[in-house]
């Protein structure tokens, strides 16, 4: 088995069930501005339309076509529209009210914490993930992560985003370590598993809704606990 020394974890969608932290404050915030009484119903609806909205706007925001404090707001913007609410003044405090709630949802997966704890030990630990740096750091301040990671990467900083490779590269100089001694774990494989592929890291795919795909990773796993066979 090669030995590795330091672990990269990216964090939405691996460390942290970013689907039920979206969920559970939109069902919140559905409450608390009755948005029953305003025909946004429904909820599961109007939520499954604000991620097919969520997603298309951050692949705009990837390729650099629009800036975060667009995004941030008109992804609301929009859904809201499809439902009769064309007022974008609601549409930023409910994105407000979105940003300052979800990070703080206490929504790790399942084995997140053994896995950790096993680990840290025993390997030098990082976390390399996309988003926006005062998100990212609220929620793993909110799910007590940082005492895990010796250094952690938000792609903000770097200006580009997960699978380019300059992420990586900043955030393996930023640790101190080398890609062969290095492996990446997440979920994304062209975000996550490409993009560590790319640079010489190996992978670990966590695929846990055991999606059929055609990536090659240096592992797969469907369970963070899976992890513990392989490190």
């Amino acid at each position: 088995m090669k030995k590795y020394k330091h672990i990269f974890f990216d964090l939405d969608h691996t460390l942290y069930d970013f689907d039920k932290s979206t969920h559970d404050t939109f069902l919140d915030l559905h409450k608390n501005h009755k948005l029953e009484d305003r025909g946004v119903v429904p909820f599961e609806d109007f939520f499954d339309d604000y991620k097919r909205i969520n997603a298309e706007f951050w692949d705009r925001y990837r390729k650099n076509e629009i800036k975060k404090e667009f995004l941030n707001v008109e992804r609301f913007h929009v859904a809201f529209k499809k439902y009769g609410i064309n007022d974008r003044a609601f549409a930023e405090r409910f994105a407000n009210e979105y940003l300052a709630g979800a990070p703080l949802k206490r929504t790790l997966f399942p084995g997140a914490i053994e896995v950790l704890e096993y680990l840290k030990d025993k390997y030098k630990m990082h976390i390399i993930t996309n988003g926006f740096k005062e998100v990212q750091a609220t929620k793993i301040k909110a799910n007590d992560l940082g005492k895990y990671f010796k250094t952690i990467t938000v792609s903000e900083e770097v200006g580009v985003r997960k699978p380019f490779p300059e992420v990586f590269y900043y955030a393996m100089q930023k640790a101190g370590a080398v890609a062969k001694e290095s492996i990446m774990i997440g979920d994304g494989l062209d975000v996550d598993i490409e993009g560590a592929k790319n640079v010489g890291m190996d992978q670990i795919y966590f695929n846990y809704k055991n999606e059929p795909h055609n990536g090659v990773a240096t592992f797969t796993v469907s369970e963070l606990k899976e992890i513990l066979n392989i490190l």
